[in-house]
C-alpha cells in the first residue's frame, strides 16, 4: 500500500471534519484519479508511491492549464479556484527544482549520455525523466536540454 495514498485518505478525513470544502474536493478528485489509474489496463493493481506521485503531478498540471484557460476566457473566479486546488496538490509533491538545480541535472545527464547535438535530446530526456518526475515541468526540462545541447553544438 502506498504511504502517499494513505496520507491522502487521512487528509480526506481531516478535511471532512474541518469542513474544508476546497481541500476535500481536491483530495477526492485526486483519489478518484488514483483509483482510475489502478483499475486501468488489463488487471487491477496497487500503485506505488512513485505512481501516486505521477498521478498527483498530472492532476496539478491539469489545474495549472485550466487556470490559464479560465484567465484567457476572463473567468477569474474559476481560475482562482483551479490555482487554489493546485496549491493543495503542491503540498503532496516534492519541492520543485530551482533553475540552477535543473541546469546542473541536465549538464550531468548530457555528460552521462554523451549527447553532443540537439537531435540526441531524446536520449538525455530519457535519462532525466526519473530524476525530475514531480519536481520539474517537462516543458522546462526539455527547454533546458535543448538550450544546453544547442549551446554545446556551437561552442
Amino acid at each position: 500500500m502506498s504511504t502517499l495514498k494513505d496520507q491522502l485518505r487521512t487528509d480526506l478525513t481531516a478535511s471532512m471534519k474541518a469542513r474544508d470544502e476546497l481541500r476535500l474536493a481536491t483530495i477526492r478528485m485526486t483519489l478518484t484519479a488514483i483509483t482510475g489509474e489502478e483499475v486501468s489496463g488489463s488487471s487491477v493493481r496497487e500503485l506505488s508511491d512513485e505512481d501516486v506521485l505521477r498521478v498527483i503531478t498530472k492532476e496539478a498540471k491539469k489545474r495549472r492549464e485550466s487556470a490559464e484557460a479560465y484567465d484567457a476566457a476572463g473567468r477569474a473566479e474559476l481560475a482562482d479556484r483551479e490555482r487554489a486546488e493546485g496549491l493543495v496538490l503542491a503540498g503532496y509533491l516534492p519541492a520543485a527544482l530551482s533553475e540552477d538545480e535543473l541546469a546542473a541535472m541536465v549538464t550531468a545527464a548530457i555528460a552521462e549520455t554523451g549527447a553532443r547535438e540537439p537531435r540526441q535530446m531524446g536520449l538525455v530526456m530519457k535519462a532525466l525523466q526519473p530524476r525530475t518526475a514531480g519536481r520539474a515541468d517537462g516543458k522546462a526540462v526539455s527547454e533546458e536540454v535543448r538550450r544546453q545541447l544547442t549551446g554545446s553544438a556551437t561552442g
